[in-house]
């Protein structure tokens, strides 16, 4: 038998209805999907991180023509 915990108060899924069942499994889908696509968003910013880096040090040893105009 699983137990879960909402708002600080334990049940027994076998005990729920089914449709508090399946909102309860529609919860946890999104709580784990959540969960997948912050997890994925930490990449992601690491990976700006890195290129604005990478490009930051090529820019650095002059790996790009710089245009100036005059005002």
């Amino acid at each position: 038998m699983a137990k879960v915990t909402i708002d600080e108060k334990e049940y027994e899924t076998d005990d729920l209805s089914d449709e508090a069942n399946a909102q309860l499994q529609s919860l946890q889908f999104v709580n784990a999907e959540m969960q997948r696509l912050q997890a994925k968003a930490a990449v992601m910013q690491t990976a700006s991180v890195a290129y604005s880096a990478a490009l930051k040090a090529e820019l650095d040893k002059g790996g790009a023509d710089t245009i100036t105009t005059g005002s």
